[in-house]
């Protein structure tokens, strides 16, 4: 039981980090840009993918088409949280990182899944 306790301390103590995530059509070259409030979920993201669940219908049928081989998923920017800012918004700082991406990378259209 103790164990069981320490375990679940350790959980509460890992830091959530948010951060911009995309994932890449290695073979066409298209990309989905993605904001998370904690970038460990990525592993759920691999996990919808895997088993034909993902929101995204198109990425969907290309990771079906091409296979997980085909694609990588890497983060693009954790977000820094300014701790000296009481009026620091989380949610709203990591919607204009998200933009920043998506007007870096445009991946729109043929160029990608957003």
């Amino acid at each position: 039981m103790d164990r069981k306790k320490e375990l679940k301390q350790q959980y509460q103590e890992i830091e959530v980090i948010a951060g911009i995530y995309q994932i890449k059509n290695n073979t066409n070259g298209k990309v989905l840009v993605e904001s998370t409030r904690n970038l460990k979920t990525i592993n759920g993201v691999k996990f919808t993918l895997n088993n034909n669940t993902h929101f995204n219908k198109q990425l969907q049928a290309e990771w079906n088409e091409f296979g997980k081989d085909a694609f990588t998923i890497e983060v693009l920017e954790a977000l820094k949280k300014d701790e000296s800012d009481p009026y620091f918004n989380e949610k709203e700082s990591l919607k204009n990182l998200e933009q920043k991406w998506l007007d870096q990378l445009q991946p729109f259209g043929e160029r990608g899944y957003n």
